[in-house]
């Protein structure tokens, strides 16, 4: 919902609301509905809201808005889920003013007059990044959720603090300097994002996820801090495990749930969800369902390639759940078609390729909805990802091979082709058991190649996420900087190695790369997701539960697989996970191939001067004589270098 924009100067300046409306109009697909700027010359302050609207559809929900008092002015991106609690709860307290209208905007305001703000966001239950302006103390708050599904942007450029919910929106603020912060983008070869509190500009930040900032003109040098942190709520469950069965475990995880879902289904316009047929999208929809008098619309997104289809899956779950299903079969033209949008719709570069299908199914939802739910952070909470596996047995192994096996092992890692370790895998996987089978087991022996060359279980796992694995050998002037993921989870008390593994992930992948992808390729579209498994009561929960609870030897999601078996058959999702990519590696040797030869030319990476030619050509032509399979390393430099033709193009 919506998008935002502003900045704060640190001197009376005439003409504020011109510039902060010229940077929100950038935002225009965020929040087509309405627009609003609110400025204060002489306090050198300017809002700047675009409207997407799902609540309260009349002006009364207009922003940015000012508070009863007029204490606070407030331009806010997301919803409040309780907002009619916190509304209850201040008028059971007699600090309610008579209300003008039913926002969850004017709801948040209420309670940070009459509460503070951080102690209002400590109470929310929500998706949000805003920014309010205290105009007794001429200060100015900045805030994003707890798990980081809105973006936040901003940073001081000559004397004006900017800040936005996407890049484009603070490159049209005069002062903007639009250079690359080369130290980021060797962050971006490795992970396939660029992770906050970095951004791909020099002097911009990400707001961390669960963090607020008051700044002003006399504080730029003020530093971030939690209002709820992840890392708390894990120690929390951690040391306080919970104690009752694993079917009253199933029965308190489904109250939590659907509560959540409850919550996230309110909205006064149509309402559907992304349904890829996998454990977490299906258990989203089935409860959905349950909560529903008339069939949930479902939408998911096909391919011919057997590879990378769950569209059947899909549609037999639908079929269970009797849910208002549309599907839609895309050839590799219509995907090919979306590859040329994605630098303007990631407006920094990013890489995770399933961002293809994400557009596509983001497409075709907002045909029919303006909110759609998804099943996104249920591999980080309940152990999906197949590499918590892969990394356990791994560092096992690793800890009792003699080197000069591991020496072997490494060797043919890297020489043995990919597609021959993937044919090989696919005559021989009728030896395999069922929910051992992998898909694409070829990049996986490749990481665990990598893996093998490590010392430590943080290095193990370091490998396993990694692209680059040595990106400071192909970025040219840079210095990758220190990062969690790097360093592990050090302050996660009692933890196991899994454990470990899967809290990186929570507090660094999830909102870097899933959150992302999803937040963009969606409001692109205007169509705002929503994701229940991120409501804070849902993670805390999932992090007292004891691990067995979560993860047994043979699969990760315990609790979501036996909670989903009670509404659909089995066989529908007990599968190989597949994952919610495309072919990229097929598609650089084919269709893509002339648009990838001049991207990556040497010629075009000499001019532009970010990257050595030589390592990024050695993997062009190998992959594409059929040698190795670098699809996923390419398609990262690819993506900036795409992105770099759009930087050129706006100016």
């Amino acid at each position: 919902m919506c998008g935002i924009a502003g900045y704060l100067t640190d001197r009376p300046t005439s003409g504020l609301a011109g510039v902060a409306s010229a940077m929100a109009g950038r935002l225009v697909y965020r929040g087509p509905d309405s627009s609003g700027v609110w400025a204060d010359d002489e306090a050198g302050i300017a809002l700047a809201h675009r409207r997407l609207s799902i609540l309260e559809l009349s002006p009364a929900g207009h922003q940015p808005m000012l508070s009863a008092t007029g204490r606070y002015v407030l331009t806010f991106n997301g919803e409040i889920y309780n907002h009619l609690e916190l509304r209850r709860a201040l008028e059971e307290e007699g600090l309610s003013r008579p209300w003008r209208g039913r926002s969850d905007t004017e709801t948040l305001l209420a309670a940070c007059e009459a509460w503070t703000p951080e102690a209002a966001l400590k109470r929310t239950v929500g998706m949000f990044a805003l920014a309010l302006w205290d105009q007794s103390s001429r200060e100015l708050l900045l805030a994003r959720d707890r798990l980081g599904e809105k973006p936040l942007y901003y940073g001081w450029q000559e004397g004006s603090l900017l800040f936005a919910s996407e890049l484009k929106a603070l490159s049209a603020h005069p002062n903007f300097e639009r250079r690359v912060d080369r130290d980021a983008l060797a962050l971006f070869l490795r992970h396939n994002y660029v992770p906050a509190p970095f951004s791909i500009f020099a002097n911009i930040h990400k707001l961390p996820a669960g963090c607020l900032i008051w700044l002003s003109a006399n504080r730029r040098d003020a530093r971030p801090r939690p209002y709820w942190s992840a890392l708390d709520a894990c120690n929390a469950g951690l040391e306080a495990p919970f104690k009752g069965t694993l079917d009253e475990a199933q029965d308190e995880l489904t109250r939590k749930l659907q509560a959540s879902i409850a919550g996230q289904m309110v909205a006064d316009v149509p309402v559907g969800a992304f349904l890829s047929g996998g454990i977490d999208s299906t258990l989203v929809v089935a409860l959905m369902q349950s909560l529903s008098s008339r069939p949930v619309r479902t939408f998911t997104v096909g391919f011919d390639d057997e590879n990378f289809n769950e569209a059947k899956y899909a549609a037999r779950a639908a079929g269970a759940l009797g849910t208002a299903h549309t599907e839609l079969y895309v050839s590799p033209q219509q995907a090919l078609d979306v590859i040329p949008e994605l630098a303007h719709i990631y407006d920094e570069p990013f890489a995770d390729s399933s961002q293809v299908p994400t557009v596509l199914i983001s497409k075709l939802a907002r045909q029919q909805v303006t909110v759609s739910l998804s099943g996104d952070g249920g591999d980080e909470l309940f152990g999906g990802y197949t590499r918590y596996g892969l990394g356990l047995q791994a560092w096992r192994k690793l800890a009792s091979m003699p080197s000069p096996m591991r020496r072997a092992l490494v060797w043919a890692t890297e020489n043995i082709p990919m597609a021959c370790w993937n044919r090989t895998y696919d005559i021989a996987s009728w030896l395999v058991p069922r929910h051992l089978r992998q898909s694409n087991p070829g990049d996986k022996i490749r990481k665990l190649g990598d893996a093998l060359k490590v010392a430590t279980p943080e290095a193990v796992y370091l490998g396993l996420i990694s692209h680059w694995t040595s990106p400071e050998a192909v970025v040219i002037d840079c210095e990758e900087p220190p990062t969690i993921q790097r360093a592990g989870a050090t302050g996660l008390r009692g933890s196991s190695f899994i454990e470990r593994m899967m809290y990186v992930d929570l507090v660094t992948y999830l909102p870097d790369d899933v959150l992302c992808k999803v937040d963009r390729a969606a409001m692109a579209v205007s169509l705002e997701t929503r994701v229940p498994f991120l409501d804070d009561r849902v993670v805390e929960f999932a992090w007292s539960l004891p691990l067995e609870y979560r993860i047994t030897r043979e699969s990760g999601k315990r609790l979501l697989r036996n909670i989903l078996g009670r509404h659909v058959p089995r066989e529908i999702f007990e599968r190989p996970k597949m994952g919610f990519g495309i072919p990229i590696q097929s598609w650089l040797r084919g269709p893509l191939r002339p648009w990838a030869e001049e991207l990556l030319s040497e010629t075009r990476l000499r001019r532009d001067g970010y990257f050595r030619p030589e390592p990024v050509r050695e993997r062009w032509d190998e992959h594409v004589g059929g040698n190795r399979d670098w699809g996923y390393h390419l398609w990262d430099v690819l993506m900036f270098q795409a992105w770099l033709d759009v930087q050129a193009a706006s100016g």
